[in-house]
């Protein structure tokens, strides 16, 4: 429970951490902004000086009057007084929109509420999703391609033995379990269309074995990891294995498309989708956990390392389902133990929800 929690507190402080982030990155945003705003007025005064020098150029070989000139350079003036003026503003709106929102931009707002402004954009709001949709040249805005969500798996886990089937294992089915905790974001592959996703991101995970038949661990002299008779009759015998992994999965699957005018946006909401990948990692640590009777006396004991655990977990996954609900399955292609004496490896089914 000790190490749950301190994984957890990891996972709140990346959380912190990306959220702080955010913060920094819209106040770096503003500091930008008002540099472009020094850069506005030099690079139209450059450009007014290149005209004047121009139309000097002209008045001195005689193409234009004098009068003629003065007339060009005065409008010229006025064209990058306005310039200035207008591309200043837009600058400032900018700003202005940065620290009201603090680079949120109309993401708390409430539901399909929209408003258009006067330069042919058009702004929707559907719960989190926000779309700018540009109006006045009819180009088609899609939405955003990356998504994040908390991943929280549990049920079911087991180990495929060479030469053995799952009914033929040492574990208790119903007191092997396995818990997953982590965070991913998903991606869409193509601009235009949202049939396929890349999910990525990181996960704790923790798998359980609860030995039948009395049966422990232990490195035997050879320096395999072999299971054997426990001395004392064990009421629990249980293997865990923590682990630190990254999962890669393609997503497929159906999505709900909303387009007005140019606007196009999609959801996954009540969609069936189905992922498929796999993972790698590194083991955080194993531990055994064993419960006796020791001459009428009820004993605990904890074991932590020396079963010469595998370091390194990759494997493959795969899940299903609809909406968040997702039926979800998980393999390791490495053997739990480096050195066993006979080669196991970790298999997981369960129930798994992108919340």
């Amino acid at each position: 429970m000790k190490t749950i929690s301190t994984y957890l507190v990891l996972l709140l402080i990346s959380f912190i951490a990306n959220t702080m982030e955010a913060q920094d990155n819209y106040k770096d945003k503003i500091e930008t902004l008002k540099e472009q705003k020094e850069k506005i007025t030099l690079e139209e005064k450059e450009a007014l000086k290149d005209e004047v020098d121009a139309i000097n150029k002209r008045a001195d070989k005689g193409e234009i009057s004098a009068d003629e000139a003065n007339k060009l350079k005065e409008d010229a003036a006025r064209k990058r007084a306005l310039n200035i003026e207008n591309r200043l503003a837009i600058i400032d709106n900018e700003i202005a929109l940065l620290e009201r929102n603090k680079d949120e931009v109309l993401n708390d707002q409430k539901d399909d509420k929209s408003r258009d402004d006067d330069d042919g954009l058009t702004i929707r709001i559907d719960g989190d999703e926000w779309e700018i949709t540009d109006n006045k040249y009819g180009w088609p805005k899609y939405g955003r391609r990356t998504y994040s969500d908390l991943i929280i798996a549990f049920g079911l886990n087991n180990a495929i033995i060479e030469g053995q089937s799952l009914n033929d294992t040492p574990y208790k089915v119903w007191g092997s379990r396995f818990f997953e905790m982590g965070w991913g974001w998903r991606t869409r592959v193509f601009n235009k269309t949202n049939a396929v996703r890349f999910h990525y991101g990181f996960s704790f995970q923790f798998n359980g074995l609860k030995s039948k038949d009395n049966l422990y661990y232990v490195v035997n002299e050879q320096g395999e990891t072999v299971q054997e008779e426990f001395p004392f009759n064990l009421s629990k015998s249980k293997l865990k294995l923590e682990n630190l992994v990254f999962p890669i999965h393609f997503e497929f699957g159906p999505s709900r498309t909303r387009v007005s005018g140019n606007h196009v946006k999609y959801s996954l909401r009540h969609q069936f989708r189905i992922g498929l990948g796999g993972y790698g990692g590194f083991n955080l640590g194993t531990r055994q956990k064993l419960k006796y009777n020791e001459n009428g006396s009820n004993q605990k004991l904890k074991i932590k390392g020396g079963l010469n655990s595998n370091p390194f977990i990759y494997g493959l996954s795969a899940y299903m389902g609809v909406d968040c609900f997702l039926l979800y399955v998980k393999y390791d292609l490495n053997p739990i133990f480096k050195s066993p004496s006979v080669e196991q490896r970790n298999i997981s089914m369960g129930l798994r929800f992108d919340i």
